[in-house]
């Protein structure tokens, strides 16, 4: 069976002798265009979200890249490795490992740390499968508005070494309980490689909004007579007030949508739910007590025999 070798320069669209700091460019870069929370129910994005982070973990570190760079000539144009007749009987012994030709893509992954990888030795030999940290699990508590907006953020972790603080990359709209990998951010063993750190979101109360899903929502409250009469009102979003048309014979609980005010990517947002509260005065003057009952004398409404909003 043929085996297909990925080319994780084109993959990352660098040339072969990019710098790292080139390759964690272009990284980043498709890292954000193809995160699966930008792109929900979209396999393809995975698959590529998945296929760049394979390459960048091993182009980031300078041996991995070595091993890789040395494995041919040709691995830059895919070349398929496909065993002579027989080459199923043969076997590679590395550390005591055993690998065949039918299962050559379980010693690349051996190689390259998929299942324990390999250090650099005296003489160009092979060292014995490096340790490796624990994988860390933190939680990152955003705004909405940070949410909404996204970009760098500064998170300040406490550690066996002391305080660090990290940059931090959250995509816009990113959804709540979704994790942010840090590669190398986790554990560290003596000797070894670190683990990751895994970021879970999780939503800051808000004064004004409430979350459901992407949907945002919030209360207006409007006086008695404007519920009655119709008004021009300002409604909150998370960019700031909208000037918004409320109906007249508006009664409390009824919700009023203001499309694409919610959250999500630009493009795909979620809609703002606005629901009408009615509001009654305190305290009133005489002036405004005689108005009121006049109006209970002349006005048909039973509150309580159906008809009009509640």
């Amino acid at each position: 069976m043929a085996v297909s070798y990925k080319d994780y320069y084109k993959l990352l669209g660098v040339e072969r002798n990019a710098s790292t700091e080139e390759i964690s460019r272009a990284y980043k870069k498709l890292a954000r265009k193809h995160h699966p929370d930008l792109n929900p129910g979209d396999k393809g994005a995975e698959e590529k979200f998945k296929e760049i982070n394979e390459a960048h973990e091993v182009l980031k570190d300078a041996e991995k890249r070595r091993l890789y760079d040395q494995l041919g000539p040709n691995w830059q144009h895919g070349q398929q490795f496909q065993g002579e007749p027989g080459f199923e009987n043969v076997h590679f012994t590395f550390n005591g490992k055993n690998f065949d030709g039918s299962g050559f893509s379980d010693f690349f992954e051996t190689l390259f740390g998929g299942r324990g990888g390999f250090g650099p030795a005296p003489y160009g030999g092979f060292s014995a499968r490096q340790r490796r940290g624990r994988d860390v699990e933190a939680e990152l508590a955003l705004s909405l508005e940070e949410v909404m907006r996204g970009g760098t953020r500064a998170v300040s972790l406490q550690t066996a070494d002391g305080p660090r603080t990290l940059e931090v990359g959250v995509p816009a709209g990113i959804r709540e309980g979704a994790k942010l990998r840090l590669a190398g951010q986790g554990q560290a063993v003596p000797g070894g490689t670190p683990g990751d750190l895994f970021l879970r979101v999780r939503y800051l109360p808000h004064p004004v909004f409430r979350t459901d899903g992407e949907t945002l929502h919030c209360d207006v409250f409007l006086a008695p007579w404007e519920a009655v009469l119709g008004a021009q009102v300002e409604i909150p979003t998370l960019e700031g007030p909208v000037a918004m048309h409320i109906p007249a014979g508006s009664g409390s609980g009824r919700k009023l949508r203001l499309r694409g005010k919610g959250l999500g990517t630009a493009g795909r947002r979620g809609d703002l739910l606005a629901r009408v509260m009615i509001k009654i005065p305190a305290e009133i003057t005489e002036q405004e007590r005689e108005l009121w009952q006049r109006m209970a004398e002349i006005s048909s409404f039973q509150a309580r025999a159906g008809g009009g909003q509640a």
